[in-house]
């Protein structure tokens, strides 16, 4: 059996999913540890998987409630350079503890976060191997397809197709004070020249939390890149989640359900606008800020509307009732409604959302609108059109379809257990041949 060093994002949410896969992992009998600064220790729910605090002296313990409210909330092209120094603060804090850590912990090979490339980089250094795994969109590039993180709808004409270029130059100058980063610690760590984090990925296998039919049209992604779907608990501890909150819901009127994820919950302002709009349809509607407010600000949404308020709600069990959902279009929650067969009003904010709400609307299972601009009769407009169209749903019966049959958990489980099967066979064989 084998011990695997888990390095990602400390986000919860990227935390959750790779949580899931290490879960199953563990069931199999494999030794699964996270490695990161300290506060992460906070994401490892799971008694069964290890946790390995590095680089306390310059990221300590309390450091990173700062790093995810600038991350929630840019603000200025100031305050986005600011987020962007702090991954590449990450990334080279990893990149320097991770070699120490990996030896005296004993790894044998790294589950590496596609929006982490120190994980990538340093298993290559050291003659690990790795799998790469995207929990938000995939971030492999190809012509004619947008970055993940631009708004942009699909499209082949040539206008398109400048437009996504475009974007794709500006978006890498933003982004060099990363590419510094990884093209210093490449070179510190004897690699070939790398910059960004497509460059970061694994030649043994990519997988992605999303399936084929979500994304826009690919064709260039590697033959070892798998669609596996949602990475979810599984075993005895896929009914963790029923501790959190599911309503009471009355037959006979809507049911909406409303969550930003872990680092936007604190919208009290976007939510008051979800809840007017539920209220102007006579809809219930339950809404998940996941710890984002407090009591005071609970009962002022409830004023506004909300039915029901909570810190988490049971997610996939309440999607499972929910006739719409209101999203930050994050990649969990979106996998997970579309799992549920459930309508989506997406309202990016941040990161990868733009993209995924993008794909929503692109594969005709939902709408999307501006987080910041669209007041509650606009949000109560798109809802309604939720709630009253059945072509949403048809679509949604087809992708919750492949959804199902993606494999998901145990499926990336088979994959990184013959990754590293098929790398070990031929250290084997080097071995066999030198003695």
């Amino acid at each position: 059996m084998a011990h695997f060093g888990v390095v990602a994002p400390a986000f919860y949410s990227h935390f959750n999913a790779l949580g899931a896969l290490a879960g199953e992992l563990v069931q199999r009998g494999h030794r699964v540890t996270f490695v990161h600064r300290p506060d992460a220790r906070a994401y490892v729910a799971d008694p069964r998987i290890g946790f390995h605090a590095v680089g306390a002296a310059t990221h300590p313990p309390g450091s990173l409630d700062a790093v995810l409210r600038r991350a929630a909330n840019p603000g200025s092209p100031l305050g986005l350079r600011r987020v962007i120094l702090d991954m590449a603060g990450s990334t080279d804090m990893l990149c320097r503890e991770l070699p120490r850590a990996i030896d005296a912990l004993g790894i044998d090979a790294l589950i590496a976060d596609q929006m982490e490339a120190a994980g990538a980089l340093v298993a290559e250094g050291l003659g690990l191997p790795f799998v790469s795994v995207a929990c938000a969109l995939p971030v492999n590039r190809e012509p004619g397809i947008p970055l993940p993180v631009m708004p942009f709808d699909y499209a082949e004409d040539e206008r398109a197709r400048a437009i996504y270029e475009g974007s794709t130059r500006v978006y890498d100058w933003m982004m060099t004070p990363h590419r510094r980063s990884i093209e210093a610690n490449a070179r510190r760590l004897g690699l070939p020249a790398r910059d960004a984090l497509h460059d970061c990925l694994s030649p043994l296998a990519q997988v992605s939390q999303t399936v084929a039919a979500f994304d826009f049209p690919r064709r260039a992604l590697p033959p070892h890149f798998h669609h596996v779907g949602p990475l979810r608990p599984t075993g005895t501890h896929a009914g963790s989640a029923n501790r959190h909150f599911m309503p009471a819901i009355a037959a006979g009127k809507p049911f909406v359900f409303a969550s930003l994820g872990t680092m936007q919950g604190g919208r009290l302002a976007l939510f008051k606008r979800i809840a007017r709009a539920c209220r102007a349809l006579d809809a219930q509607l339950l809404v998940a800020h996941c710890g984002g407010l407090d009591a005071h600000q609970e009962r002022a949404l409830e004023a506004a509307g909300a039915t029901w308020v909570c810190g988490f709600a049971n997610q996939q069990a309440v999607l499972e009732r929910a006739d719409a959902v209101v999203s930050h279009a994050g990649s969990n929650t979106i996998m997970d409604a579309i799992a549920a067969r459930t309508p989506i009003l997406a309202l990016p904010i941040a990161f990868d959302q733009p993209g995924t709400a993008a794909r929503v609307v692109h594969t005709g299972i939902g709408l999307k609108a501006s987080a910041r601009l669209t007041g509650s009769a606009q949000l109560a407009r798109l809802l309604r059109r939720l709630l009253d169209e059945d072509g949403f749903r048809t679509r949604l019966d087809a992708m919750a379809e492949s959804v199902a049959s993606a494999g998901g958990t145990v499926r990336a489980a088979d994959i990184i257990e013959a990754a590293l099967q098929g790398a070990r066979r031929p250290l084997a064989m080097d071995a066999a041949s030198l003695g």
